[in-house]
C-alpha cells in the first residue's frame, strides 16, 4: 500500500491479475495498475449514483469494463416521487434501490468525492472522514448540484431548523416531522393566537414541478388527513407558494399548462405570490410580555443532526447554525423584494441549484464554465483537454459546440441526465471497448461512432428508438415533455410535446409513467399500494 502522511490518502489501483490474488477480499490497495494480463477490463469510475450515474453503471457490459460507484448516498432516489414522501402519501423506502443491487458492479464506495489528482479520484471516507483515492481508466462525472441559497441571508443559518431542502430523502423526513411538529405545537393552549398562526403558516420558494408538487401534496395532506385529527387548526393554515419569476413550471412546459396548474392551486386556497423574490430569513426575538413555548426548530435540529450523522456523517453544522434557534423565545419571519414580510413555521427551499465542493475543488484541472461553474464538455460528453478519459454528464455539466455554448442550454432534468447516460453507455459497450487504455498510450480516445438517441426511456422498447431516431455520433437530447402531479387525482402532461392534458388523464399519465420506470418489482408493487391507502385509508400522522 501507499499513503501519504499529509492527507493519510490510500490509492485503490487497476489491478486485476492483483485481484485474482486476493480471493475473498474486495478491495486492494497497491500503488499502481497492471494492466499487462491479456484480461484486463479497463476500470470505469463513477462518481454520483443520480439518474446520470446509476443509469450508467446499470447499462455498461461488465464483461467489458471495471465498474465502480463514488457517492455518499448507497442508493439510487427515485426523485419525482420525493415529494409524495415528505408528507407520507409513499413511504421512503418505496423510491430507492440500493446501488450494490447492480448486476456484476465491480466496488461501491460509501464516500464523498473531493478532487481529481494524479490519476485518480480523492475521496473523503463517510465514517471516519479518512481520504483515498480510487484509481481510474475512465472517469464519468455525473455528481449532480446541490440547493441554492443564493446567498441570502438566513437560509443556511436556519437550514435544518424550520428552513428545509427538499433533495434527499433526510430532506422529506425532515420536513414531515416538522409539519407535524407544528400541527402538535399549535394545539398547545398556552401559546397565543399570533404564535399559532406562525406556527400554521407553510411556504414553499420555487416554483418548478418540484416545488409545485410538493405544494399540492402538503395541501391534500392537510385538508384530507390533519383535518381529521386537528379540525379546530384547519381555518388558521396557510400555504404561500412563492416564486420570483412570471410563472410556475418554468420554461419546459406549454403556457397553457402552466396557467392551469397556476389556477388550480389558487382554487385549493394556496396563496401564489409571482414576480416575488426573496430576501432574507430572520430569527426575530420576541418582544418583552408576549408568551411563546417555542422551541423552534430545537427538537428538529436534534433530530436532523443525528439523521445526517447516521446517512451521511455530515459535517457539523457552523457555530452560527447552532446557536440560531437556542432562544426559546424567537420567531421566524421571511423577507420579500416588495418590502413584504411573512412570519413562517416551516419553509420549503427548492429555488436553485449550485456546484458540489468536488466540482469547485476540481476547478483547475476541470474547465468550468463562467454561468453556473457546470464541467464543459464537447458534443461527445467528454471533458475537454483530458484524451478523452473523463466524461462528464447530467446537472454538473454543460455541452459546448466547436464554436459556441448552445442557444439554449439543456435542462436539469432527470430526462437530460437518463439520455446522457443512455448514450455514453452505448459509446463504451459498441465503440470505446476497442481502444487500447495502456498508460503509455497518450492517444485521444476516438470518437464514436453513430449511437441511437433515447426517446423511449423503457429498457425493453429500446429497439424503437430506431424506428423514430436518426442515428448519431454526437449526443442527441429528445425532449421527452414533462409529467407533474397536482395532488392525488390531478396534474399535467406534455408528452413530447405533441400531446397536451390535464386533470385526472394527466394525473394516470403521471402514476403509470414513474411506476413503469421502477427498477425493481417490490417498488413497482409498493407504490400502488401506498397510494391506494393514502387514497381510502389516509397518511399516517405519527412522528417519530
Amino acid at each position: 500500500s501507499n499513503s501519504n502522511n499529509n492527507n493519510s490518502t490510500f490509492f485503490i489501483g487497476c489491478s486485476e491479475s492483483h485481484n485474482k490474488q486476493q480471493q475473498g477480499q474486495r478491495r486492494y490497495f497497491i500503488t499502481t495498475p497492471e494492466k499487462k494480463n491479456t484480461n484486463y477490463r479497463p476500470r470505469v469510475v463513477i462518481v454520483g449514483t443520480g439518474w446520470a450515474g446509476n443509469t450508467l453503471a446499470r447499462r455498461l457490459d461488465k464483461k467489458l469494463y471495471d465498474v465502480r460507484l463514488i457517492s455518499p448516498a448507497n442508493h439510487f432516489l427515485f426523485t419525482p416521487l420525493l415529494p409524495s414522501t415528505a408528507v407520507g402519501t409513499l413511504e421512503f423506502r418505496a423510491i430507492q434501490e440500493p446501488v450494490r443491487t447492480i448486476p456484476g458492479l465491480g466496488e461501491y464506495y460509501q464516500a464523498k468525492a473531493r478532487r481529481i489528482e494524479n490519476g485518480g479520484v480523492v475521496c473523503e471516507d463517510l465514517f471516519k472522514r479518512k481520504e483515498f483515492s480510487v484509481k481510474y481508466d475512465y472517469l464519468c462525472i455525473a455528481a449532480g448540484n446541490k440547493t441554492n441559497t443564493f446567498g441570502i441571508p438566513g437560509v443556511a443559518e436556519l437550514e435544518g431548523c424550520c428552513l428545509f431542502f427538499l433533495k434527499h430523502l433526510y430532506h422529506a423526513r425532515q420536513i414531515r416531522n416538522r409539519v407535524l411538529e407544528c400541527m402538535e405545537r399549535a394545539t398547545n393552549p398556552q401559546i397565543t393566537d399570533k404564535e399559532r398562526e406562525r406556527l400554521l403558516s407553510f411556504i414553499v420558494v420555487g416554483g418548478g414541478p418540484t416545488s409545485c408538487e410538493f405544494t399540492a401534496e402538503l395541501h391534500d395532506f392537510l385538508q384530507s388527513d390533519v383535518a381529521k385529527w386537528y379540525p379546530d387548526l384547519i381555518p388558521q393554515i396557510r400555504i404561500t407558494l412563492v416564486e420570483a419569476g412570471p410563472g410556475l413550471l418554468g420554461s419546459t412546459f406549454d403556457h397553457t399548462l402552466a396557467s392551469y396548474y397556476l389556477e388550480e392551486l389558487e382554487k385549493k386556497n394556496v396563496t401564489v405570490r409571482l414576480g416575488t423574490a426573496v430576501v432574507g430569513i430572520e430569527d426575530r426575538p420576541l418582544k418583552q410580555g408576549q408568551s411563546n413555548n417555542n422551541e423552534d426548530g430545537k427538537e428538529e435540529k436534534q433530530h436532523q443532526q443525528s439523521s445526517q450523522q447516521q446517512q451521511q456523517n455530515t459535517t457539523t453544522k457552523n457555530t452560527t447554525k447552532n446557536t440560531t434557534n437556542n432562544d426559546l423565545n424567537s420567531y421566524t419571519v421571511a423577507k420579500f423584494a416588495d418590502g413584504t414580510e411573512l412570519p413562517f413555521g416551516t419553509m420549503i427551499w427548492s429555488a436553485g441549484l449550485a456546484p458540489v465542493k468536488f466540482i469547485e475543488n476540481s476547478s483547475n484541472f476541470l474547465e468550468l464554465s463562467q454561468k453556473g461553474k457546470k464541467i464543459i464538455t464537447d458534443e461527445y460528453l467528454r471533458v475537454k483537454n483530458k484524451n478523452g478519459r473523463i466524461f462528464a454528464m447530467g446537472d454538473c455539466a454543460t455541452i459546448h459546440t466547436e464554436d459556441t455554448v448552445r442557444t439554449s442550454p439543456l435542462p436539469a432534468t432527470a430526462s437530460v441526465a437518463e439520455q446522457q447516460a443512455l448514450y455514453l453507455a452505448e459509446c463504451f459497450n459498441l465503440y470505446y471497448k476497442e481502444f487500447n487504455i495502456d498508460d503509455d498510450n497518450k492517444e485521444n480516445l476516438p470518437l464514436p461512432g453513430k449511437v441511437v438517441p433515447s426517446a423511449i426511456p423503457y429498457p425493453s422498447l429500446h429497439f424503437m428508438n430506431s424506428w423514430c431516431c436518426t442515428p448519431s455520433e454526437k449526443f442527441v437530447y429528445i425532449n421527452r415533455g414533462g409529467l407533474v402531479s397536482l395532488g392525488m387525482l390531478s396534474g399535467v402532461a406534455d408528452i413530447y410535446g405533441v400531446s397536451k392534458n390535464k386533470g385526472l388523464v394527466a394525473n394516470l399519465a403521471w402514476k403509470s409513467a414513474y411506476l413503469t420506470k421502477q427498477l425493481s418489482y417490490s417498488n413497482m408493487l409498493l407504490i400502488p399500494m401506498y397510494w391506494f391507502k393514502a387514497y381510502t385509508l389516509g397518511r399516517d400522522i405519527s412522528r417519530f
